[in-house]
């Protein structure tokens, strides 16, 4: 069971088991087909959907998706996620996060951000390609840059420390 949560304003439940895909607890099956690139189209209740994934970050379980040309901001809790939340071990409660590590091998793209500059969290630090892919890398706490660790053209390794946070 996931929670899906949409443009910080609507959240539904997402159930998949096998095939079946229950959508608020209602079967759905939709037709979807992976187009490459992070483009797919869908077909539902006689509706088409062109769907263009703009970015996945893995760290905080969000995706920014075009459906048909409109913008969404897709969060996503699974039920452990969920769990941890609920018993206050979620990671983010009484510790500030220091290191942006990242989260795949990849390619730097560009980078936002530099030593000494003040951002906030969801503030886009910078852009790494993975798997022909861009990944927006995202602040996940409010802070200071302390130290920006790679530059555009730079190959990085998972769990690299691509910037640093002040303490």
């Amino acid at each position: 069971m996931y929670k899906i949560k949409v443009n910080d304003q609507y959240t539904f439940d997402l159930e998949v088991a096998g095939d079946d895909i229950k959508f608020n607890a209602e079967v759905m099956e939709p037709d979807i087909r992976d187009l490459g690139n992070g483009h797919m189209h869908a077909l539902h209740g006689h509706r088409s959907y062109t769907i263009e994934v703009l970015n996945a970050n893995n760290v905080d379980k969000s995706v920014q998706i075009k459906v048909n040309g409109r913008m969404y901001e897709v969060a996503i809790e699974d039920e452990y996620a969920g769990l941890l939340k609920a018993l206050g071990m979620n990671g983010a409660s009484g510790k500030k996060t220091l290191e942006l590590k990242a989260p795949m091998p990849g390619l730097v793209l560009s980078v936002s951000v530099t030593a000494g500059q003040e951002v906030k969290k969801g503030d886009s630090l910078l852009v790494l390609e993975a798997m022909k892919m861009e990944n927006m890398l995202k602040s996940a706490t409010n802070g200071v840059v302390k130290k920006v660790h790679v530059a555009v053209g730079d190959k990085v390794e998972k769990g690299q420390v691509l910037v640093e946070f002040v303490a």
